[in-house]
Order: structure tokens, then sequence, then C-alpha cells
């Protein structure tokens, strides 16, 4: 039987020296938000970042919805490799003010709509305008409590064969700690329970980073 190997110490190091090859304006935007002391742990890794930029290519993904976007990392990992209009759900213009810049650096401004009232608001708007099934791919970052509703609402937007990406979906490893109860926790649990048992997806957990579950929306 395969096993997962653990990334410590020197293969850490190794691994990191070799998962990518990261974009100059995205390590400086890495940089930046490293400079938001314990916030900056909200931003995806570099190897996430690339792992998503070839999911953009090799899919073909033009339109791409994000549920959470922080200070822009995974928007513009996925702007640099070709997706052309991508929709940010967010709530917070402080940490998105820093994301608008680092688009306008990397010339990808025009191709991304943020909006700072939430993924609900940007579900319930996108689907009166009549977008169910025209997205590609979305990725779920937001706040746990969220993520049901997020998922559900992906699944409406996505056409078949489209990709929901959730990230944080290991938790730490707090999913596979029983004495571990608080909401969010249990949020994430919940999910990856309901993702395991939809016949409306395929899946595949992938231990990068913090986790990350992708369910293809299944053609029929």
């Amino acid at each position: 039987m395969g096993k997962t190997i653990g990334l410590t110490g020197a293969l850490e190091n190794y691994y990191a020296a070799h998962a990518s090859r990261e974009a100059p304006v995205l390590g400086e935007l890495r940089a930046e938000t490293a400079k938001l002391g314990g916030d900056a742990q909200m931003q995806i890794g570099p190897e996430q970042g690339a792992f998503m930029g070839l999911l953009v290519k090799l899919m073909g993904a033009r339109k791409v919805i994000e549920f959470g976007t922080f200070t822009g990392y995974s928007s513009l990992a996925m702007a640099l490799a070709g997706a052309q209009h991508i929709t940010c759900a967010d709530v917070s213009k402080d940490f998105t003010d820093i994301a608008r810049r680092y688009w306008q650096k990397a010339g990808v401004a025009d191709r991304i709509a943020l909006h700072l009232d939430g993924g609900n608001a940007v579900i319930a708007r996108a689907l009166a305008a009549g977008e169910a099934g025209t997205y590609d791919l979305a990725f779920i970052d937001a706040d746990k409590s969220g993520y049901d509703a997020y998922y559900e609402g992906a699944l409406k937007l996505l056409r078949p064969g489209g990709l929901v990406l959730v990230d944080n979906t290991l938790w730490d490893g707090d999913v596979a700690d029983p004495a571990k109860q608080d909401d969010d926790t249990n949020a994430i649990r919940a999910l990856n329970d309901k993702i395991l048992a939809d016949d409306r997806v395929e899946i595949c957990l992938v231990p990068i980073c913090d986790g990350l579950t992708m369910a293809r929306k299944r053609d029929t």
C-alpha cells in the first residue's frame, strides 16, 4: 500500500526549493503578505499556487470564481496561468487593497472582478444573471462556516466537467483529532464527509499545503 511521505527537516527544505518556479510578482506579493504577521498564514503556499496554475492551463479554464481572496495570491496565480474572467468574493477591503495593487502591477487587473459583499451574495447575483453552468473552476478558501454554501453554489455555477477546489481540508491535522470540536474544524469535517459521499462529483484530496480537495462536476 502506498504511503504519503511526511515533509520534515531537510526533505521539507528540499521540497520547498524544487516544488515550483514562482513568478517574481508572486514572490513580491508573498513577501509583502508575510509582513502581516499571523494573518499571513491565510495565504496559500507557492507550491499550491503553481499547482492551481497548472490546473488552469490543463483545463483551459477561462472563467473562475473564488471565495476568499485575502491579498490576492491565488487569483493572481490563476490569472497569470491564463484565466480570463475571475470573480473574487471577499469581505475585507484592507487585505484586498493589497491584491488590487498586485493585480495592477502584473497587468491582469482588467480580468478580475472583486466583490466585497461575501460569497453568498456573489452566488445569488451570478445565478440571477443566468450564469449557472458557465464557470470552469471554483476555489473555496474563505470562512469555514460558509464552506458548504459556497460548495453548493459552486456546483450550480460550474459547467459539467468543471472543478471545485476546496482549501484547508486537512486543517493542520485537526480534522483527524477527535478532541478538536470547534466550529471551523467541524464545518470542514462535515464538508469532507459530504464530498466523499457526493455522487455529483469525482474527487481527490491532495495533501498539498493544508490539504486541497479537488471535486470534478460529473458530465451527466
